[in-house]
């Protein structure tokens, strides 16, 4: 006996989850509610049932049922359906319309004035969070996040007069963690009004995550502490409500790779600033990538990031671990978030930055640890944490201890530790006349390898770079080090917004050079170098043939024989110019041009 119309909405409601407990949304099933009684005034007509968020920019979902005999491809019904979305698309932008008959479902989806079937849609009903996931975007467009990002930071700059650029970016970067959390975020709401509904879902999502880490507190003071000087602007509150929901969308792209978006946001913010106040630059992405697979590190590892920033290497590592145990929904998910990413930061700011990351990408259990890694007390909190793989671009200048810091780490990690650390290319070398540092290291642990980066990476602060590979608690004791030089990331200029892989070209080059170091060969570009470490530490770039040609020979022949005569250069020049200009024949035969001085000098 087939099911009633009755009976499949009692179903669907159960099914679709249309009878949970959800804040800030209108759901459920039935006969006799309007959508008038919905918020649509006026409009006296009947859905079956409704998933209605308060906030406009989100999914709605309206439900058609029929009886089980009844065709849910039948032009009839479909027309019904699309007369509802068009109800409810005078609030809503994205809408799911779904036919459902207790066995056959046709789903619809509608944006932006367009009506689209999702001719892929799972067979059978599903809980409503699988309709409202047919908006995620199929594909990160950087572009996009780009150009929202440079939106958001000009409105909070111009705007607002938000000055500090790190409150800037702590700013968004709590409001997209409120957004991942269900803060209510609408436009047309005052200023104090989205502020204190982003506090509210910041403190309501830290709660059980307070637990482990009490310093995620921080996140809470900082953006408590920012001031702004204008915030009466309703238009670029209404902007700002729409980017981080643009932004927040991408978030939840199931193409998301752990770092497309968050690692877009940061650099564009950081391209205005590429130097934090306590001397670090910000990792590129796809740097991040490549250091990941360059000393191996896999679902099992515990990996530390000493001066982890904003929190790039650890975010790297998340997503790719993550990947390796078969997604986000297993358990080894769960145990790779709260006990296998360790990260340290000094900078106040910065540490409630990293907090954000973390806590975007849904996870708040990270060990964060606002600390000195120059400190003893460091030293002691990173001995507890059984580290078996490192990952870190330190701030480079002395004042701020980097190599005290890149020592310490060595020092407290268990023998046998694969350590990267991007480092100035001759940071090492430097020291090593005097023994204080290069030679010290070298002592306790073994430097493996020196890959020099290409040139411009951290164009704009005037420094060259290479990632130093280490062993921990193996002496060197003369063993040679294999150096290689990655003269070329395909990455290009993009005018405005740094340095891009336009072309595509990074994945392979990254491929090629992981196998080659590997392998320890470099067939495509011949740069593998054998270094003595009582030589040198530190990638050597061949010198340049030194050329003179018969244009350098005159004229240092000419500078000697004025200076034997105690002829004025300067005089000489400006009256042979004004002779040549002035007082010359100057003739022009087959495009030569031919000057005649009939007076002497």
């Amino acid at each position: 006996m087939s099911r009633t119309e009755d009976e499949v909405r009692d179903s669907a409601k159960e099914i679709l989850g249309f009878n949970d407990d959800e804040l800030n949304v209108k759901q459920g099933t039935g006969q006799i509610t309007t959508f008038n009684q919905l918020g649509f005034k006026g409009v006296i007509d009947k859905p079956d049932g409704w998933y209605l968020p308060t906030d406009k920019m989100a999914v709605a979902i309206i439900l058609e049922t029929k009886a089980e005999k009844e065709d849910v491809q039948s032009s009839k019904w479909i027309a019904e359906l699309k007369k509802n979305i068009e109800i409810v698309s005078s609030k809503y932008k994205r809408i799911v319309g779904i036919l459902y008959n207790g066995v056959d479902n046709y789903v619809l989806k509608f944006k932006d004035g367009i009506y689209e079937p999702v001719l892929d849609a799972a067979p059978t009903l599903q809980p409503k969070a699988y309709y409202k996931a047919l908006f995620k975007e199929n594909k990160i467009d950087k572009q996009k996040i780009y150009n929202l990002t440079k939106k958001i930071n000009d409105c909070l700059h111009v705007k607002f007069v938000m000055n500090n650029l790190y409150h800037r970016m702590i700013f968004t970067a709590c409001a997209l963690v409120a957004k991942r959390y269900g803060a209510m975020l609408i436009k047309g709401m005052e200023f104090s009004v989205m502020t204190n509904s982003i506090l509210n879902t910041l403190s309501k999502s830290l709660e059980e995550d307070r637990k482990q880490n009490l310093k995620l507190d921080t996140l809470i003071d900082v953006y408590s502490s920012i001031k702004m000087n204008r915030s009466d602007n309703q238009e670029a509150i209404d902007n700002f409500i729409g980017w981080i929901s643009e932004i927040s969308d991408c978030l939840d792209s199931d193409y998301w790779n752990g770092e497309d978006v968050m690692g877009i946001f940061f650099n564009e913010f950081n391209r205005y600033k590429r130097k934090s106040e306590s001397g670090q630059v910000f990792t590129p992405d796809h740097i991040t990538s490549f250091m990941y697979r360059l000393i191996d590190v896999n679902l099992h590892d515990r990996v530390l990031d000493a001066t982890c920033g904003s929190g790039a290497f650890l975010v790297k590592a998340m997503c790719n671990m993550i990947k390796e145990a078969g997604g986000v929904n297993t358990d080894e998910a769960d145990k790779i978030k709260s006990c296998q990413l360790f990260g340290i930061e000094l900078s106040h700011d910065i540490f409630a930055l990293a907090c954000a990351n973390m806590l975007i990408h849904k996870d708040g259990k990270t060990n964060l640890a606002p600390l000195d890694t120059r400190s003893g007390e460091a030293c002691e909190w990173i001995k507890k944490k059984n580290i078996t793989k490192v990952l870190m671009n330190p701030p480079y200048e002395r004042k701020y201890g980097c190599m005290k810091i890149v020592q310490n780490v060595l020092d407290s990690v268990p023998t046998g530790t694969m350590c990267a650390f991007i480092l100035p290319d001759k940071k090492l070398e430097k020291d090593l006349t005097d023994k204080k540092y290069g030679n010290k290291v070298l002592k306790k642990h073994t430097l493996t390898n020196i890959i020099k980066l290409p040139e411009n990476l951290f164009f704009g602060i005037g420094v060259t770079t290479s990632i130093f590979v280490f062993e921990t608690g193996k002496p060197q004791k003369g063993r040679n080090i294999i150096g290689y030089y990655i003269e070329d990331d395909g990455l290009e200029t993009v005018k405005n917004q740094g340095r891009q892989d336009i072309k595509n070209r990074w994945q392979d080059l990254e491929n090629y050079w992981i196998e080659a170091i590997h392998d320890g060969v470099d067939d495509r570009f011949n740069t593998r170098q054998v270094i003595n470490p009582s030589e040198h530490l530190s990638y050597q770039m061949k010198k340049k043939p030194f050329e003179i040609y018969e244009e350098d020979f005159i004229k240092t022949m000419m500078d000697y024989e004025m200076f034997q005569r105690g002829i004025d250069v300067k005089e000489f020049n400006d009256k042979l110019i004004s002779k040549v200009l002035y007082e010359s024949d100057v003739t022009e035969k087959n495009g030569k041009i031919n000057i005649s001085i009939e007076k002497e000098y």
